[in-house]
């Protein structure tokens, strides 16, 4: 019978010493792939999230006053910094979550009209909350003076041309604080006759004394039933969302996600200082005079805004275990300082 042969011990420990290492170097491929993997598949998702979100703001902003710049120059028709009364659709408390802080205390009982508006830190999650407001230029948005008395629901004008039924307008005087959003239901060669949805006889100011002054001038937004009227709220709510509201309650009064994977959103204002057009500086808005409440309430402030730079702190949902720098960074490079994280910006004009 022939003696059989096994592994002796050191052959043994050499083979299982071979095995470790091959398995070693084969998990550590495994977890460097993946690791890359993730970030690959981490950075793609933001880099699309952001593009998009910088894109809804971008739309947004630089159709920030169509309808309404003209109705002050040359002449100051009464609209910027008017308060805005839109019959019952103003949400009447304070705003749904994530702008509850919007406007100190939150409540619309005093909001103006201007073309934009950032409330530092004003969002719930400690973010910016941005305020666009503005229509489609219908008409070439130009405000029209009434010229003969009206009603508490027809105005006297001296064309009616580009208005159509359903449009709104936006009915102002200068040196009235009060001015009247109104639906257009029924249109004559020289009246409009107000009614529908968005129909305001007014509050402190009424429609009827408005409409009985040839001071009073209308100026056409446009339609909504065409999305093109926009008065809104951005800011970033829960789980890392923009979040978009629309203050004349089109969507029923809900709050519309819009991108998500945002952590952070910050704006500042782009001034005018010498009234040539041309941006000078930019200012935090929290700045003294630049502050939303006083913003709202000075037309003269809101003539310097001549643009805004918006810059979105986007964060993937897969968490990596590198550590992360405690160092706060400036946000907007020399110019405002303001996060803890180095972020993409995006500049509208």
């Amino acid at each position: 019978m022939k003696q059989q042969r096994g592994l002796t011990l050191v052959e043994l420990l050499v083979a299982m010493l071979i095995g470790l290492i091959v398995t070693l170097a084969v998990a550590s491929i495994v977890v460097v792939g993946e690791t890359h993997r993730r970030v690959t598949t981490s950075t793609n998702d933001m880099e699309q999230a952001g593009a998009y979100a910088a894109y809804v703001l971008d739309r947004a902003l630089r159709s920030a006053g169509s309808s309404l710049v003209q109705s002050v120059q040359p002449t100051d028709r009464g609209v910027f910094g008017c308060k805005l009364n839109a019959a019952a659709l103003l949400p009447a408390g304070a705003f749904p979550a994530p702008f509850k802080k919007a406007f100190l205390p939150g409540t619309t009982s005093d909001l103006r009209v201007a073309p934009v508006l950032i409330g530092k830190n004003q969002s719930d999650t400690g973010s910016d909350v941005l305020v666009v407001m503005g229509g489609d230029a219908v008409a070439g948005g130009v405000p029209r003076g009434l010229t003969d008395p009206g009603s508490a629901r027809t105005l006297s004008m001296d064309n009616t041309v580009g208005v159509s039924a359903g449009d709104l307008v936006l009915v102002s005087q200068q040196g009235t604080t009060d001015c009247l959003l109104e639906q257009v239901s029924g249109v004559a060669s020289k009246v409009l006759t107000l009614g529908g949805d968005y129909y305001t006889a007014g509050k402190s100011t009424s429609l009827e004394t408005l409409a009985a002054s040839t001071s009073t001038y209308v100026t056409p937004l446009g339609n909504p039933a065409n999305g093109n009227v926009q008065f809104q709220l951005f800011g970033v709510g829960d789980n890392r969302t923009l979040v978009g509201y629309d203050l004349l309650l089109g969507a029923g009064g809900a709050t519309q996600a819009l991108a998500d994977g945002v952590a952070e959103l910050h704006a500042i204002y782009g001034v005018d200082t010498n009234g040539d057009g041309i941006l000078d500086s930019w200012t935090d808005p929290g700045a003294a005079g630049f502050d939303i409440a006083t913003v709202m309430q000075t037309p003269e402030t809101m003539r310097k805004i001549v643009a805004v730079r918006v810059a979105l702190v986007m964060r993937s949902a897969n968490r990596e275990k590198e550590a992360v720098s405690p160092a706060r960074l400036k946000l907007f490079g020399d110019d405002f300082q303001d996060a803890s994280k180095n972020p993409i910006a995006q500049t509208v004009t």
